[in-house]
């Protein structure tokens, strides 16, 4: 997962094109459209209720837009299912940590890799020889997604015998197993002490050149210093689009997180 510099610029690898969305007489998103690059990190902000959770509900298919397109390196989608972002090469981490309780660290990010498996079910029941090599070739995935992370020591753990942390970088190598080209990291900061962040960081820029990322986040210090581009919504609308020096500065998202225009603003 070795890094290249921020922001690779092998053009758009995934873009939402004039999403708009409405639960009911609620707006959720109007006209909003995003894109990330290849080997490029998108921070997508906005103040609680902004559209964030719902644009990535659109991306995964768990919300049908009523107007918009999506496009996956180049092309546009039909509908998007959610049982089939793995196969089209994009990975989701989730607000909480949706590990199995029942199941090993090991046996959690093994899940993440399925998409590489040849054999069926029938297969792996009787135990067949395909079988056994597709179980070795996704254990061994696994093993190297841990390994990225700094914790294959932990694959015979439970994740609840965990610290929370560390679950949450188990639960991010479970989206690295099955080897994206499109990570969706959604607010990958909760529940971690700032301690934690640097490392986060790390983990984040090791990621950039190799997929493209698109990071829902509230820490901003976090944003700002891992993204290459940020997109800000607020009540649904795209309000600002650049990079984090001219985001942090412009008057509408100023605005929008203050709740009034700064003092000498344009």
């Amino acid at each position: 997962m070795g890094a290249s510099g921020r922001g690779n610029g092998h053009g758009d690898v995934f873009a939402a094109r004039g999403l708009s969305v409405s639960f009911g007489g609620l707006t959720a998103l109007q006209d909003v459209s995003v894109r990330v690059g290849g080997g490029e990190v998108l921070g997508v902000i906005g103040p609680n209720g902004a559209g964030k959770t719902t644009l990535f509900n659109v991306i995964c298919g768990f919300v049908r837009p009523r107007a918009g397109t999506i496009e996956w390196q180049g092309e546009t989608l039909g509908r998007v299912r959610p049982n089939h972002l793995a196969r089209l090469g994009i990975a989701r981490t989730l607000q909480g940590l949706g590990l199995f309780r029942e199941l090993t660290v090991l046996e959690n990010v093994m899940a993440g890799s399925r998409r590489f498996q040849r054999s069926g079910p029938a297969s792996s029941l009787l135990g067949l020889p395909r079988s056994l090599r597709d179980e070795g070739e996704l254990r061994e995935r696994a093993l190297k997604a841990l390994s990225e992370l700094g914790c294959e020591e932990l694959a015979g753990r439970l994740p609840e015998t965990l610290p929370y942390a560390m679950q949450k970088r188990v639960a991010l190598a479970r989206a690295l197993a099955g080897e994206p080209r499109l990570l969706l990291l959604d607010e990958p900061a909760g529940g971690l002490g700032g301690e934690d962040l640097p490392e986060l960081q790390a983990v984040i820029d090791r990621l950039r050149g190799s997929m493209a990322v698109i990071l829902v986040e509230h820490r901003m210090d976090l944003v700002m210093a891992a993204c290459d581009r940020v997109t800000v919504l607020d009540f649904g609308r795209v309000i600002a689009d650049g990079d984090p020096g001219s985001i942090v500065r412009d008057p509408a998202v100023l605005e929008a997180y203050l709740g009034s225009e700064p003092e000498g603003a344009a």
